[in-house]
């Protein structure tokens, strides 16, 4: 007994000399790893330490207080120690992921004070990003996307991010089966930093080969696979034009789009019961549907309920639906929400803001359907803010004044778009970003609206130099949009940047010359608010030209008698607007400069004044405007018009009426622009007693004193409307299909009086080389330019144009605007006014691109083929390319 005693009293021994062995063991063991730093025994007791001071090592691209301020740690704090607090601290940096190794380590201990030191390992920047395997435009893509630049610090969540990024971009082109990786290698040339390689392979866009449907009675499989808009058989013409690529979040919209098709039919009912996608081939896959399409459902009863602002009656009118009707979901839904004209709006535009419709589904009795329309309407929402937000080019007035919406009045959607349309009008703010912010308060009533700008340049400097047959032609154009008259005359006066700006005034000043041959001055200037309180527009501008001829020495030379041919069509085809300064034939080859002739010209001046007013009635996109204007006409010897010597003068008052309700005036998706204008001069010939019967037409002095008066009455009619192909609030990319038609007629007081000013140039690309005041030029693509008018007796005094163009977006961005068009176009200008037909119609189709820069403007190239003759020739029509200065109305 005694023995077994001490043979437990010896194990206890030992037990407790070996833990107090290990624990000095252990003590040793950590002065050896950090020797002159204090031991911490975390099988003890916590202890609490006042934190002396907190140093960093290891973060030499950042300060120590960013450092420190990540763990939460301060000086003066008390913590723990083991315990909590500086744990805690170290998860924090690797939350982070900036950091590839982090220790929390105490320097010193005296008494309860404590110094700590945080040693960081950062992960390595990045100093290169190479992509592999992609195209330019993928490239500018990703890098925008993934936001991996140089600089950056690299972390495993980074990379994650990257490759699902790039993973799921290729998905959505079609790239199903394409690979990504990243791979990381140290820069030889920088410590800490790394090159990131990025390999791609795309691999074959994964497309459909076929598409099975089965269970569908109602509606063929050819009708269903035509409402699937992105899911399409490849190989199949029909589908020549569609999207062949499968990307399986399209396919799910288009799954949708099926039974949306059944629910507007009435089938209620209709279910996809299955569906499965397989792969036919590494770059194929099948899908199979399986449909339920369910029976027909007609309208039986609609009752409203909650409705007290509108009778039921009014309410079933703007619906539109009327027992007996097949029950159409789609129609109920734009109905009650999407349409202009919906329930919807009906509220919205008196004020009723928090207004909601819940369409319920109150009785299904065998095919019929009862509705019952609960309806909460609410108190009207009165406005309470505005806020403009983004603009850095107006004054702010500027563009308070364009909004319809304003504090205290109820609210109103209309007055919303509107307001959005005219910020979009006045050109100085991207269109593509303008989203309103509105902020209903139900507690007070009250709503608070805000519209956040993008600003954007829309100053335009054109600086060009090209070569005609008399040398170097220049032209300096400056077109100021965002001028401030007060500004310039008020020097003083508060502006934004060096030039006076910010009133929204557009100053333009333009000269052509390339020095005695020809020259071409022009300035003009417009106050869309003239007075600064309504919305009249005053504009006032003037011009002067000034052509001379050639000559008659140089027709005497060997090498003109080589060229004669080549002069006498550019001479007698150019058109009114001169001879032809782009050198018909071998024209532009001699050497024009050392035979100018000042006694033969062509010398224009004249100036306008107009003034426009805005209407409220038939509704706010009503415009009317009258404008005065003289021009002057000087001549001498000029036989390129039908006037050859001495000066004609004009007076004319233009009238218009217009009506424009467009959302975009650089990429329109909707609305219409129509105008109709009168330009009327006095009847000279009824009051200054000469009988113009008596003279002579065919001498040229007779008809060259007949025009000291000129006069006139010229009728225009000019209409565009643009149908988006696509929900242009939903899809960016809009494809419009614009259509055009327009008509001109320039008529006369005394038959034997007509007037060669002012007449229609009809044919080409509507640009005729040298402005000219002269004439009127419209363009009429896939035929020369001036081609339908290419003489005196061909003058145009009546035309017609009618177009369709297909629009489709490239690029809309702030710094540019990109789309491509293709067109079907007709027109004809007549010289007899009593055989003017609208049918009788020179014929065109073509393509081509719009490019808007916005200090250039609108710019293009078209390619278009004319199919009929022109008197009795081809030769003015086939294919030809045009080019495109500017925007035409």
């Amino acid at each position: 007994m005694h023995n077994r005693f001490y043979t437990i009293l010896l194990i206890v021994a030992c037990l407790i000399g070996g833990v107090q062995m290990a624990d000095a063991q252990e003590e040793v063991a950590a002065d050896a790893l950090n020797p002159g730093t204090p031991v911490i025994l975390y099988s003890g007791e916590p202890k609490k330490y006042v934190i002396e001071d907190i140093a960093v090592e290891g973060a030499d691209n950042y300060e120590d207080n960013v450092i420190i301020s990540i763990s939460g740690l301060s000086v003066g704090e008390t913590i723990e120690v083991p315990g909590d607090d500086v744990s805690e601290a170290a998860k924090r940096y690797w939350k982070h992921g900036l950091f590839s190794d982090v220790s929390i380590i105490a320097d010193k201990i005296v008494g309860d004070r404590i110094w700590l030191r945080i040693k960081v390992s950062m992960r390595p920047r990045v100093s290169e990003v190479n992509y592999h395997g992609i195209k330019k435009s993928e490239l500018e893509d990703l890098q925008a996307r993934i936001g991996m630049i140089k600089g950056s610090q690299i972390t495993p969540n980074a990379v994650s991010r990257a490759e699902t990024i790039i993973k799921r971009y290729f998905d959505d082109k079609g790239f199903k089966n394409a690979t990504v990786q990243l791979v990381q290698r140290d820069d030889p040339e920088r410590k800490n930093e790394i090159i990131v390689d990025v390999n791609i392979d795309k691999k074959e866009k994964v497309k459909v080969h076929q598409i099975t449907i089965v269970g569908n009675k109602a509606l063929k499989t050819s009708k269903l696979k035509r409402v699937m808009k992105k899911t399409n058989e490849k190989n199949k013409l029909v589908n020549i034009f569609r999207a062949k690529k499968f990307i399986p979040e399209k396919y799910e919209e288009d799954k949708q789009l099926i039974i949306d098709k059944y629910n507007e039919l009435g089938y209620r009912d209709a279910v996809i019961l299955e569906d499965s996608v397989s792969n036919f081939d590494d770059n194929t896959v099948d899908v199979f549907i399986r449909l339920e399409e369910g029976q027909k459902y007609y309208i039986r009863n609609i009752s409203w309920v909650g409705n007290t602002v509108y009778p039921s009656d009014i309410l079933a009118n703007v619906l539109q639906m009327n027992s007996g009707d097949v029950y159409n979901q789609k129609k109920l839904e734009e109905r009650t929400v999407t349409d202009d004209e919906s329930v919807g709006n009906l509220y919205y535009n008196n004020g009723y803001l928090f207004y909601s419709l819940d369409p319920v589904e109150v009785n299904i009795v065998g095919d019929s359907v009862d509705l019952e329309m609960r309806i909460y309407e609410g108190q009207q929402a009165t406005v309470n803010k505005v806020t403009i937000s983004g603009n850095d080019r107006l004054y702010e007035d500027i563009v308070r004044r364009e909004l319809y919406v304003k504090p205290g009045k109820l609210f109103s959607k209309d007055d919303i778009m509107t307001s959005m349309r005219e910020i979009q009008q006045m050109g100085h703010f991207d269109p593509e970003q303008l989203q309103p912010d509105i902020q209903p308060h139900p507690e007070d009533g009250t709503v608070d609206i805000g519209f956040p700008l993008v600003s954007k340049p829309n100053d335009q400097v054109e600086l060009s130099a090209g070569w005609g047959q008399t040398g170097i032609i220049g032209k300096l154009s400056l077109k100021f949009t965002n001028f401030s008259m007060k500004n310039l005359l008020h020097p003083n006066r508060k502006h934004r940047g060096l030039l006076p700006q910010g009133e929204g005034q557009t100053l333009t000043l333009s000269g052509q010359t390339n020095g005695s041959y020809y020259q071409s001055y022009s300035i003009s200037f417009l106050d869309p608010w003239f007075g600064g309180k309504r919305p009249n527009a005053f504009q006032v501008s003037a011009y002067y030209y000034v052509q001379t001829d050639i000559s008659s020495r140089y027709y005497n030379t060997a090498m003109m008698n080589m060229y004669n041919y080549g002069y006498g069509m550019g001479g007698m085809y150019g058109g009114y607007g001169g001879y032809g300064y782009g050198g018909y034939g071998g024209y532009g080859y001699a050497n024009y400069e050392n035979y100018y002739d000042p006694d033969k010209y062509m010398k224009m001046i004249g100036a306008s004044v107009m003034f426009g007013k805005r209407l409220s009635w038939p509704d706010n996109y009503f415009q009317v405007s009258a404008e005065l204007s003289f021009n002057r006409y000087m001549l001498s010897q000029w036989v390129y018009f039908p006037v050859t010597d001495g000066n004609s003068n004009e007076v004319a008052l233009n009238l218009t009426l217009a009506r424009r309700s467009t959302d975009n005036p650089i990429y329109t998706r909707q609305g219409s622009e129509f105008s109709f204008s009168l330009q009327i001069t006095p009847p000279w010939s009824a009051i200054d007693g000469k009988d113009y019967s008596k003279y002579d037409q065919n001498n040229q002095d007779d008809y060259n004193k007949m025009y000291e008066w000129i006069e006139y009455h010229k009728w225009k009619f000019k209409s565009k409307v643009f149908i988006p192909l696509a929900d242009p609030y939903t899809v960016k990319r809009t494809p419009v299909l614009m259509a055009r038609a327009e008509f001109g007629l320039l008529g006369h007081y005394n038959k034997y009086k007509k007037s060669p000013f002012q007449t229609f140039d009809v044919g080409g690309d509507g640009m005729t080389g040298y402005t000219t005041y002269a004439t009127e030029s419209v363009a009429l693509r896939g035929y020369e330019n001036s081609s339908l008018t290419m003489s005196r007796s061909q003058a145009g005094y009546a035309y017609t144009r009618f177009g369709l163009e297909l629009r489709y977006p490239l690029l809309l961005e702030t710094s540019s605007t990109i789309y491509a068009v293709a067109f079907l176009e007709g027109g004809n200008a007549w010289h007899d006014v009593s055989k003017f037909n609208p049918f009788d119609m020179k014929r065109s189709a073509g393509l081509g691109v719009r490019i808007y820069l916005p200090m250039i403007g609108m710019m293009g190239i078209d390619w278009a083929y004319g199919f009929d003759k022109i008197n009795g020739s081809k030769q003015y029509g086939g294919s030809n390319f045009h080019f495109v200065l500017g925007q035409e109305f």
